[in-house]
């Protein structure tokens, strides 16, 4: 089964890392490069076919992305491929100087760091709540 990728516009609000652009590999049987408007924020990854933003784009939110993975350097270009959370790759390829693959996994990595922290924080002052609803309770008569 295949994951839908939400389709919207960028969101202007959200702070904008890198923009630029990269190639993705088409899911059709030939398998084409295509060049994509690429708008990198905190939050998200941002596709769009047609070189400029008034189109919709793709969206692919790092809540939904595991990992970058399989970076692999030729003379001319680095490819690599984005594993979504349900295992569905997206092969991608910038070239060699452009960086992309670190700039989209420094962003994922900064966004994972910040959703494991929130998730500690939720846990501790759950077992806080907990512990001091017990505590009421062992000295209620």
């Amino acid at each position: 089964t295949t994951k839908k990728i939400r389709v919207s516009s960028v969101n202007m609000q959200a702070e904008v890392i890198r923009e630029g652009e990269l190639e993705k590999r088409s899911d059709s049987l030939f398998q084409l490069w295509k060049k994509k408007l690429v708008v990198l924020t905190k939050d998200s990854l941002s596709l769009f076919p047609d070189g400029h933003k008034r189109a919709k784009g793709k969206e692919l939110g790092f809540g939904s992305i595991l990992k970058v993975d399989c970076v692999e350097r030729t003379g001319k270009y680095i490819y690599f491929t984005i594993v979504t959370k349900d295992r569905k790759e997206i092969d991608f390829r910038c070239p060699d100087q452009s960086c992309w693959n670190a700039s989209i996994t420094m962003a994922l990595i900064d966004f994972q760091n910040k959703r494991a922290i929130q998730d500690f924080k939720s846990r501790q002052e759950m077992e806080q709540a907990a512990g001091a609803q017990e505590r009421r309770l062992a000295r209620a008569p």
